[in-house]
């Protein structure tokens, strides 16, 4: 049977190792590559749609080398195929496996919206590196806990598939794709005020979206034998101008690099080298990643505190003026607020920086829920996975998996262990670039004639602190005692997916 199939593109935006688009190519007389725009479902702010947008006229450019387009549609999916599989006479869809709940939940009900068209449905899975329901049935269908039960139960399954073959000319012979004179009009990959954003939003545009970019960017990386060999990803610096790890991380999340590519790249790298093991390796990276998939598609409610059985419930503030000054760069903690400037404009940050805001937010200073915090990350950052992303946040927030509470980032001396002499700082809060190294991190300690010689008074031009962190932290911890005692439950230390140098030792004070 020559089939008329759809290929459902949802992440996963491309053409190499994505076997349910091969499906859809295979048996094929004509095929719809399609992408369905649903405003509602997003929370990404306009530096994660410029990213998609990028991806998605990418994916259409390589398409058509190949002789097919891109169907970019707008709407609800539940309400789209009906029409879609009528007007195009589709008798076979084929889409990518997700993981998350509310995806689980939508693609249950268009395989339904199939079959009572009478179309076939294929899903493969290729977003992850193993099939998580075969991971949660060797583990009684439960989220293995920590790491080395999810180390122990892949070891069972073997090493992650092979990818399969990029989708090229020569699978689709014989297959077509129609198109219109008026396919851009009617398809085309939109911009973003056509989305409702505002361009002049955006921030520097350093990590175009996209296939392309993601293999040109993987392929630069792996020439780097020495540097992934020796990979550690807590001795990589969030303070670093440059950044220190792959930034591989919002193409894995878009799809646009599939991550068994990834794995066996780095294999291949590996080969007869001496090279960092996991949980600290890149190979380590990719288990973490899987590992909060393999949580977020089990624990219920994993994005919240209320109804997630794994969760410490903990009786957070409501204080909107800190999550606002939080959010805003304007904590009068000079790291923190850099951090959180590089998030707002570059949508992308580190992940011990990531670590320390986090702390700050939740269990270290302010004392705000995680799940604030988890929505502006949401928003904010090119590569908010939504498992990663709550799985981090109850991380860090001392909610989940990790437990030693008492270890809390300094917003003062963390940053200053990889940058001394304060250049991040100086780049992402210019008003405080002429301050001496000993106060830039402290600028309110500075005598008054240096703040006016460095043209910045505290208080002024630049924020007081919005808490004082000695005290704070030290108020905070005895409300994290409280919580742990109401649970009534003692712990053991799970080492953490890049353990900080302030986790390892006493501290004054991870995504990838």
């Amino acid at each position: 049977m020559q089939h008329s199939s759809i290929h459902w593109f949802r992440k996963g935006l491309r053409l190499h190792d994505n076997p349910a688009l091969l499906a859809a190519a295979t048996d094929c007389c004509c095929l719809h590559p399609l992408f369905i725009l649903n405003p509602s479902s997003s929370q990404a702010g306009t530096n994660a749609q410029r990213f998609l947008l990028d991806a998605l006229r990418d994916l259409d450019g390589s398409l058509q080398k190949i002789g097919s387009r891109l169907f970019v549609v707008r709407g609800c999916p539940e309400e789209v195929f009906p029409s879609l599989f009528h007007a195009w006479g589709t008798t076979r869809l084929t889409f990518e496996v997700d993981t998350e709940p509310s995806a689980r939940q939508r693609d249950a009900t268009v395989a339904k919206l199939a079959a009572q068209h009478g179309v076939e449905v294929i899903q493969e899975v290729s977003h992850t590196l193993y099939d998580t329901e075969r991971v949660l049935a060797l583990n009684e269908g439960k989220a293995p806990l920590t790491y080395k039960r999810l180390q122990s139960l892949l070891a069972t399954l073997g090493p992650p598939e092979k990818p399969a073959p990029a989708l090229t000319q020569e699978h689709l012979q014989g297959c077509h794709t129609p198109c219109q004179a008026s396919h851009d009009t009617d398809y085309g990959v939109p911009n973003l005020e056509e989305l409702g954003q505002d361009p002049t939003n955006v921030g520097p545009h350093l990590y175009p979206g996209g296939e392309t970019a993601a293999l040109t960017r993987l392929d630069a990386l792996m020439e780097r034998t020495a540097w992934v060999c020796s990979f550690q990803k807590p001795r990589t610096a969030p303070t670093s101008l440059s950044p220190s790890t792959t930034v591989l991380s919002p193409y894995l999340k878009f799809g646009c690099l599939s991550v068994r590519t990834f794995w066996w790249r780095l294999d291949q790298v590996y080969q007869g080298q001496e090279h960092s093991q996991p949980p600290t390796s890149l190979h380590g990276q990719l288990l973490w990643r899987e590992f909060f998939y393999t949580a977020g598609a089990s624990i219920p409610n994993f994005d919240r505190m209320v109804g997630n059985p794994v969760c410490l419930q903990v009786d957070w503030d409501n204080n909107p003026q800190h999550l606002h000054a939080w959010r805003e760069g304007q904590t009068g903690y000079p790291f923190i607020d850099a951090i959180m400037t590089q998030l707002r404009t570059e949508g992308w940050i580190h992940h011990l920086a990531r670590h320390a805001v986090a702390c700050f937010l939740t269990r270290g200073d302010l004392w705000v829920s995680w799940e604030e915090g988890l929505k502006v990350f949401e928003e904010l950052l090119l590569d908010a996975d939504w498992s990663l992303n709550a799985g981090n946040w109850l991380w860090l927030s001392g909610s989940a998996f990790f437990h030693q509470y008492f270890r809390v980032y300094s917003p003062v001396a963390f940053g200053k262990k990889t940058d001394r002499d304060g250049a991040y700082i100086r780049k992402y809060v210019p008003i405080l670039k002429d301050f001496p190294a000993e106060y830039i991190y402290e600028p309110w300690k500075a005598p008054r004639a240096v703040q006016e010689r460095a043209g910045c008074l505290v208080g002024t031009h630049y924020p007081q602190p919005i808490v004082e962190h000695g005290v704070a932290s030290k108020r905070n911890l005895g409300r994290m005692k409280v919580a742990h005692a109401r649970k009534g439950t003692k712990r053991e230390p799970l080492a953490g997916p890049s353990v900080a140098e302030s986790q390892r030792k006493k501290p004054k004070a991870k995504g990838q």
